[in-house]
Order: structure tokens, then sequence, then C-alpha cells
């Protein structure tokens, strides 16, 4: 439908009802129906977007709450419409970067409709010869994340031992496929027997486990690692980033992307082992994807050829309606989700 007359339509939202403590559920958001005009305000200097595909991340679990000091994001507004990356089409636009009918990944509204004024983390999309879903996960955020985290902070080397927690995510199982890359030995863990299964025999995990079986995570750790860990990319947290100290090699490197084992949690649990970041002399550093922007284009220069290549795959879970991101959402934190979680708003 153009924009240009004005037209005014319906307008899907998913709302945050109230600030949420514990473990969230569905009924801590609901869906409401507004309408919307299909004309940027006079003098705008943003764009009016139709919403494609939405983007379910770990990191949005601490949105949910009222804003604790751990938090680097702000916190949802209740009764306001949720945001989070996702995938749209320009309708109309008031900033000369843009043209109607480009496609952009970004922030963007959970509506079907979004006006958007902060354009300076939307990215135009260029290649759309791979799937457009892959901008909310493989080509968006999580594979940015995966990169800056691994190659950057990791600083890998052919033959080294890599350890990646929460591995068939929308991050991990990438980190695990750049590592197989740079000639690693490259070890995951996940939450079920399928999940495991996809670890080895889809992304080539050289080895991969199930920490809900295993009792003892440092012993699980000793057998995959007899001569230890090089690089671990951090996803979990907790009693994994415990066991995984004591099995850190001499100058080891850690990327702390997040840590899903605590988000639900209203104490979080201690970390006793960290007497092994001194008498390892372990480099481990957290990070967050804002500071990795600039490295966008050369991101894609190197992803892209590996996709085209069949050298890497990846796996999306894709739930259709913005009626089901809700329960997309909360199924993050009991790992119900394979692959990366994507919400499909309109297919146009």
């Amino acid at each position: 439908m153009a924009s240009g007359g004005g037209v005014q339509v319906s307008n899907k939202q998913v709302i945050l009802k109230d600030y949420v403590t514990g473990f969230p559920k569905e009924s801590d958001m609901e869906l409401r129906t507004t309408t919307i005009t299909l004309k940027l305000p006079q003098g705008s200097t943003g764009l009016l977007v139709k919403n494609l595909y939405l983007s379910c991340d770990p990191y949005m679990r601490s949105r949910l709450s009222k804003q604790d000091r751990l938090s680097y994001v702000d916190s949802f507004k209740p009764g306001s419409p949720m945001n989070g990356y996702g995938v749209a089409r320009v309708l109309e636009s008031g900033n000369p970067e843009f043209n109607p009918g480009d496609l952009v990944w970004g922030f963007t509204g959970w509506e079907e409709y979004s006006v958007l004024t902060a354009t300076e983390s939307l990215f135009k999309i260029h290649n759309t010869d791979v799937p457009l879903s892959y901008y909310t996960g493989l080509l968006g955020m999580p594979g940015l994340t995966a990169y800056a985290g691994f190659y950057e902070i990791c600083s890998p080397k052919k033959g080294e031992t890599v350890f990646v927690s929460a591995a068939s995510g929308a991050v991990g199982q990438l980190v695990g496929q750049f590592a197989k890359l740079t000639g690693c030995y490259v070890v995951g863990s996940a939450g079920s027997k399928q999940k495991v299964d996809l670890l080895k025999n889809k992304f080539g995990f050289d080895e991969a486990f199930n920490y809900k079986e295993e009792p003892d995570l440092d012993a699980a750790l000793r057998r995959y690692f007899p001569d230890g860990i090089d690089i671990y990319f951090e996803n979990v947290g907790g009693k994994m980033l415990d066991a995984v100290l004591l099995n850190m090699r001499l100058k080891g490197r850690i990327a702390a992307c997040g840590m899903i084992s605590q988000y639900n949690l209203e104490q979080a649990e201690g970390v006793h082992n960290l007497m092994a970041v001194v008498a390892k002399q372990i480099r481990m550093e957290g990070f967050l994807v804002f500071s990795y922007y600039h490295l966008h284009g050369k991101f894609l220069e190197t992803v892209l050829p590996y996709i085209k290549e069949g050298k890497i795959t990846y796996v999306e879970d894709v739930v259709e309606g913005l009626e089901n991101a809700p329960a997309a959402l909360i199924g993050l934190f009991s790992g119900r989700n394979v692959g990366k979680q994507v919400v499909v708003v309109s297919r146009e």
C-alpha cells in the first residue's frame, strides 16, 4: 500500500504489561491493536517502515525488568510497544540516506508498522540473495557478535582448543564454525540431544555434550579437553563459568558475551574459581556488539562468501505471526528454541 495518501491502517503491537521479576511468562505481555497513519509527520527526519522479521534475543530479558546496575540496555516501558532487532522495508523516508523500498535491519518496534527516529544504528540491506531473516541472526546482530567476540577478543590461532557454551544458539553456532574455519578443535555444550546432534552433524563441532546430563561439569570438560581450553566463548555464566576457569590453559582467553543462566535469578550465583584468572594469566573480556558496528562491512565481506560456498550453515527456529512473539521470546529461557529464534511479522 502506498504511503503517500496518509492511509490509516490497523497496527498490531506487543506490549509489556508490567515489569517482570523471576521467570517471565507469556501473560506478562499482550497483543494490542491500534491504528497508524501511513504518512510521516511534516518535517520528520525518521523512517516509516513495515516490519517483516523480528529477532528474539536473550539480552531482552533484562529489558523486561526495572533497570538495575548490571543492565546495559534500557528497560521496556510498560504499556508501550516493545522493541528490538528486526528487518523492515522503508515505506516513507525523511532521511536522505534511505529511500522508500529500501530494506533495513536494526532496532525497530514489536509491531506491524513503526516510525523510527533513531536511524544511526540502522543498516541498509544490499545482499538479498540470502534469506532476509538472516539479518536477524547470521548477518545481523548475533552474527556480528560472534565475529567480533571470536576474532577481535579471542585472537584465535590454528590448532587451539575452543569451548562454546549455549553453542546451538544464534551466536554459538557461528562461533563454532568460525573456530573450525580457523583450524581449531572445538567443543560445544547445549541442553538437549537434538541440539548436541546438530552441533556435531550440522555445524561441524568436533565434540558436543548435553550439560544437563553432566553431574560434574569440571569432569566433563577434563574429558573433552585433557590438555585444557585456550579459548572460551561465554554465553552461560554461573556453574559453567566456574568449571571452565579450572580447565583454562595458561594465557587463555575468555570472551564474555552473555550469561543466560543468571538472567531469571533474583540473586546471581557466585563464581568461586576466579583465582584461576590470576594463576593462569587468563584474559577475560566482556563486550557489547554496539562497540563493533564499525566492523559490519568487513564482517559481511568475510561471511557472505562462506555462506555462498556452503562453508557456513545456519539454523533458524521460525514462528509465524506477531501474536506468537511473546511465546517465542519466553521460550529462549527454557531452551525451547532450536537455533536462532525469528518471528515473521509479514512476508509481504
